[in-house]
């Protein structure tokens, strides 16, 4: 079952796209910055007691799947599987709503 999607949809889509890119360069952004600082902070008042590296490699994590996300590397959060699902939730409502009375 494919769907066609007309120009305004299309446009949506590319738009939501490009925000969704623009909001994982954000957190690229404020990642390494605040990396930067905490680093600087880490050494600057406790050099002999290293923490900096927790935040570092956790948000380090989120980054890195936010982004498999965002460029649709990440298969089970791609764009395939939403709609898949997005079908599927959409034929069990109309299955809901054929069975209802019956």
């Amino acid at each position: 079952m494919e769907i066609n999607h007309n120009e305004e949809d299309k446009y949506y889509l590319a738009k939501k796209k490009v925000e969704d890119i623009k909001g994982f360069y954000s957190n690229l952004t404020a990642y390494i910055g605040v990396n930067i600082v905490l680093i600087f902070i880490n050494l600057y008042t406790t050099p002999h007691h290293l923490w900096f590296y927790w935040p570092l490699i956790w948000w380090g994590v989120g980054v890195v799947f936010h982004g498999l996300k965002v460029f649709e590397i990440f298969p089970v959060l791609g764009k395939g599987w939403e709609e898949r699902k997005i079908r599927e939730i959409m034929e069990k409502e109309k299955n809901n709503r054929n069975n209802k009375w019956q």
